[in-house]
């Protein structure tokens, strides 16, 4: 999501005239669009901040704007001022249409910009954004999240839910079809929970894939107390809507699920994915798991262990719990040491290597219509419908389909040939 809105920025700017420097050092303006739902993230920021200062002692007039998830807590954004002087303009996420304007202010004016101010309102019409690739697109169908899991800061700083109207999410992703984009993926911290008042999620996805084009539809992030059986029947059902759902477990203990604050329980998450698997046996799956939440014990690691194997997930996003400040996970006891939260990371990355693994080696000889998004020379890179990755040579063109054929894998990762 964050790439998305980075996206926005950079169309905002170039609106008003404003073109990308060749590098870093040739800039007139840097933006650091950050993020807060990881503790690495922010470290990345003040690292790269430390960086920009060295820029900024060799060119006074260079404007330096911070805006984000991270800057939009209050305390932060005054920690940043007070460490990082140089930066001209810190604000957070609801103003980032307007940043292109506060840094002129902050550059003809000579002065400090700091705008936290919240904006619950919902932009009508269709996002402008320069797409990153000639075959995919993000768009956003709704803003913020109500679900208060007890780990995450998201609630806090982009607030509650919003949905975008689906008329305007029509007439953008419409627009991107004619455009030749081939891949769209639609955005949100619940997608499932999607509402305008009129249409929900389930009926969206009717809308869309009802026009015109050779295109498919996926989306993140889906929650599993709210992904519904019809919605998972009609992604069967309907060619245009991909065989991949994004559904994060983080983890395989009741209990600590409870404590999440995740609202299911193992039994109705595995009830999903057994539907999932007998609409779309070959549907590809993906999860997010977190490990060492505060109070995890080695049968609550275990749990998840089990549950990964049960699933066999295409792939995992495995992260360890980090303290995310004004979360009720950042004061629990029970922390987990760090040497314990890294020595099962690493076990369950080497179980979801092997998962992955064997289920590559199942893919040899199959033909899959791929999206070619990446070519140099004869190679190309290209994903499925149910989201894998292949490598494969023969004549393609970027940002169209093609149908290739797996001829080997090495570990996880699919090679193959234009059919």
């Amino acid at each position: 999501m964050n790439v998305h809105e980075s996206e926005k920025l950079y169309a905002s700017f170039a609106a008003r005239g404003t073109v990308p420097a060749e590098c870093a050092e040739e800039a007139n303006v840097i933006v650091l669009n950050t993020c807060c739902v990881r503790e690495g993230a922010e470290t990345r920021v003040i690292g790269n901040l430390g960086y920009v200062k060295k820029l900024k002692e060799r060119n006074k007039s260079l404007i330096v704007a911070v805006c984000g998830c991270m800057t939009q807590q209050a305390d932060v954004a005054e920690k940043l001022h007070k460490r990082c002087p140089f930066v001209n303009v810190i604000t957070g996420t609801y103003k980032l249409s307007r940043l292109p304007e506060m840094t002129e202010k902050a550059e003809k004016e000579g002065i400090f910009i700091l705008d936290l101010e919240k904006d619950e309102s919902v932009p009508r019409g269709a996002n402008e954004a320069m797409r990153r690739t000639p075959a995919s697109a993000f768009v956003n169908i709704m803003y913020g999240c109500n679900n208060f899991c007890t780990y995450c800061i998201v609630p806090y700083v982009k607030g509650r839910e919003r949905s975008r109207n689906a008329a305007d999410i029509e007439c953008e992703v419409r627009r991107l079809i004619d455009e030749g984009r081939r891949e769209i993926v639609l955005l949100g911290q619940n997608v499932n929970s999607y509402n305008d008042g009129d249409t929900d999620f389930r009926g969206l996805l009717d809308r869309l894939s009802s026009l015109p084009g050779d295109y498919w539809i996926k989306f993140m992030t889906s929650h599993p107390k709210d992904l519904s059986d019809d919605v998972i029947k009609i992604i069967a059902e309907r060619p245009a809507l991909a065989k991949y759902i994004h559904l994060p477990l983080q983890s395989g203990s009741d209990r600590i699920l409870a404590l999440m604050n995740r609202k299911y329980d193992i039994t109705s998450y595995m009830r999903k994915i057994d539907l999932i698997r007998e609409l779309m046996p070959e549907a590809g799956l993906t999860s997010d798991i977190i490990i060492g939440f505060p109070t995890e014990t080695e049968e609550d690691y275990e749990a998840t262990e089990n549950a990964v194997r049960r699933v066999g997930y295409n792939n995992l996003f495995t992260f360890i719990y980090s303290k995310r400040t004004g979360t009720p996970a950042a004061v629990m006891d029970g922390q987990v040491p760090e040497p314990v939260k890294k020595e099962r990371i690493a076990r369950l990355i080497d179980i979801q290597a092997g998962i992955a693994n064997a289920a590559a080696k199942k893919c040899v000889g199959k033909t899959y219509r791929v999206l070619c998004d990446d070519s140099d020379g004869g190679r190309h890179t290209g994903k499925t419908s149910d989201d894998r990755v292949i490598v494969f040579d023969g004549e393609a063109r970027t940002g169209e389909f093609t149908d290739v054929i797996v001829t080997h894998a090495k570990n996880s990762k699919l090679y193959g040939k234009v059919k």
